[in-house]
């Protein structure tokens, strides 16, 4: 804002100095140059009078000049210079004459006004503007200029008010949606962990009668307190099914640790193949011809497909980022076709690295090809990439071909 307030000061001060100089010009004009413009009217009449020296003034007609309204001829009086009138002296013919004038200057004076109103005007007009960004559009978005920061703080009450001029209507939408997301995320965060720490103290609780008992029995062993082999027979099947409700609760506790860690929603609808296609094509050709990666996009029949369309796009972007980051920077390419009713879209990038024994791995969670090298990365963009297709009713597969790695989508057709 205070950027914005110098431009103004400065743009206001601009325009008074344009105004201030072009007056001064315009008054300078008009004294030096504006005021002797009868002279060329007195000259004229002069010429008139040397070339017929008997010509009698009287029948010197002035109305066609616009200065000289008067002549008269130097008789030896007085009253010859005893005027109130402006006027000029000079030898005409063999004689002096007086040419009574008028330097009208009014013409001038209308012009500078003219010019001065059009000047307040654009200036009234520039300021107008300059008041309207900074109160409409300038100032609304400063006051959002806290609106991350709080969000960083984990301030996530207070939604984001738009203003009445909707300047901003898409940006705040946006940031507040991000804000509720953000919210019934660290809910479900919290009702997860809170979940989890039950259920590890439920089951830590449990597990210790059974552990308590198998500490009994193997003191017992260990003092022979057991002869009988059927009684001996008898407490090792005891403390096997002991063994077995440990096991059961240790299963418990791994199943709650390996939980659904991620909330995948999925908004299933229809939307056009095109539609998927444009967006990767739009955003990947700019950026693999930057890096001077050939990308082909091959013939397809536009059609209806089942499917959440952001979080397509999202599956297709992690498999183009994967083709680019392990590629071998040659080729990329994404061919369509169908087959049973179903649309694939498969993306196959030159330069494949990753063993054929590593591939029923590659959509486990956390899991990382011996390929990865010195990539960063945690081993779950292929996991969730499944986890949403299977979510909208599709799949994905990967295969090697030869040098090349293929991975292929499966989306319904409507």
């Amino acid at each position: 804002m205070k950027a914005f307030d110098r431009i103004f000061i400065i743009t206001i001060m601009l325009i008074i100095v344009l105004s201030a100089s072009f007056n001064i010009i315009i008054i300078y004009y008009n004294t030096s140059y504006g005021s002797r413009q009868y002279r060329v009217e007195i000259k004229r009449v002069e010429a008139l009078i040397n070339e017929n020296k008997e010509t009698d003034i009287k029948n010197i007609d002035l109305s066609g000049y616009d200065y000289v309204k008067n002549i008269e001829k130097y008789n030896g009086s007085r009253d010859f210079y005893n005027v109130n009138s402006d006027y000029y002296i000079c030898e005409a013919g063999g004689s002096l004459y007086r040419f009574d004038y008028v330097a009208d200057n009014a013409g001038n004076t209308g012009v500078i006004i003219k010019a001065d109103i059009i000047i307040a005007i654009m200036a009234f007009i520039v300021i107008a503007v300059f008041i309207f960004v900074r109160q409409k559009i300038l100032l609304p978005f400063s006051q959002l200029s806290d609106v991350p920061y709080e969000l960083s703080k984990g301030n996530l009450v207070v939604a984001v008010k738009e203003s009445k001029n909707r300047y901003f209507g898409k940006f705040l939408w946006g940031v507040d949606l991000l804000r509720e997301n953000m919210e019934q995320h660290k809910q479900r965060e919290l009702k997860l962990q809170k979940d989890k720490n039950t259920l590890l103290l439920s089951i830590s609780h449990d597990i210790k009668t059974p552990l308590q008992a198998i500490k009994l029995y193997s003191k017992a062993f260990s003092r022979n307190l057991y002869n009988d082999s059927a009684k001996q027979q008898e407490i090792a099947e005891k403390i096997n099914k002991k063994v077995c409700e440990i096991e059961e609760f240790v299963s418990q506790i791994v199943k709650a640790s390996s939980e659904e860690y991620l909330s995948l929603s999925v908004n299933t609808g229809e939307f056009f193949l095109s539609v998927l296609i444009n967006k990767i094509a739009g955003y990947y050709n700019e950026k693999l011809g930057l890096v001077n990666i050939n990308f082909k996009i091959g013939k397809y029949s536009d059609c209806l497909i089942y499917g959440d369309i952001e979080r397509s796009v999202e599956v297709l972007q992690n498999i183009m980022e994967n083709a680019v980051k392990y590629g071998d920077g040659n080729s990329i390419s994404i061919n369509i076709c169908e087959e049973e009713g179903c649309i694939l879209v498969q993306i196959i990038n030159t330069g494949n690295a990753l063993p054929e024994a590593e591939l029923p791995h590659i959509f486990d969670s956390f899991w990382r090809g011996s390929n990865t090298g010195s990539n960063k990365g945690n081993g779950l963009g292929l996991y969730i990439c499944r986890q949403l297709m299977h979510k909208m009713n599709g799949e994905i597969f990967a295969e090697i071909k030869g040098r090349d790695m293929a991975f292929t989508t499966v989306f319904q057709k409507v």
